[in-house]
């Protein structure tokens, strides 16, 4: 499949189950924690700027944000998780739409975990990797935020990553820049096999 990544088009915000498409078309879900860069990364494959909102401040995806590319797939934006300053029960909101998308794994074309590379992925990344994991689904890690790290960091780092998200070797970790587009290449390749 060739995909043309500049015809890209946002579709929906999805709020609840039923406003989910069910078209058929692929799904490549990107899920990480708020301020993780999610938006980032994805405006970094579409070589766009603000095409996938970047919030002034963490938390702002609330809903489920459908972008179709190409006509041939959508790239699915998951609400960020882990922000403190929301609501308990907007929190649970979340929890129970994400629930919902993942309640059908046939969706899922590709899995993509967004990490910080500078960091241990926390308790929710965790939950969240194993959320992938048990989808049976294609699934991938990205570690963004590659340009704030030293050269010799870079080893160490994915390496804690690896272990405390308990990968298994099969599962790739990207490395990954939305501020220099280190990685973009390598992230395209990776879900073209999926494809």
């Amino acid at each position: 499949m060739t995909i043309n990544w500049h015809m890209a088009e946002f579709v929906r915000s999805a709020a609840k189950a039923a406003d989910f498409p069910r078209d058929g078309l692929p799904q490549v879900v990107f899920a990480g924690r708020s301020n993780v860069g999610k938006s980032s990364v994805i405006n970094r494959l579409l070589n766009r700027k603000n095409f996938a909102r970047v919030g002034s401040a963490p938390g702002k995806t609330t809903h489920i944000n459908y972008f179709r590319i190409d006509e041939k797939l959508y790239l699915v934006d998951l609400p960020g998780y882990g922000y403190a300053k929301v609501s308990k029960q907007e929190r649970e909101r979340w929890g129970r739409l994400i629930e919902a998308w993942f309640s059908d794994t046939r969706r899922i074309a590709v899995g993509i975990l967004i990490v910080d590379a500078r960091h241990k992925p926390t308790v929710d990344d965790c939950t969240m990797a194993q959320v992938f994991l048990s989808s049976n689904r294609p699934f991938l890690v990205v570690a963004n935020k590659l340009d704030k790290l030293k050269k010799s960091e870079i080893e160490g780092n994915i390496k804690l990553i690896r272990d405390t998200l308990a990968l298994a070797d099969s599962v790739p970790v990207v490395l990954f820049s939305a501020e220099r587009g280190e990685g973009k290449e390598e992230l395209l390749r990776q879900m073209m096999n999926h494809l």
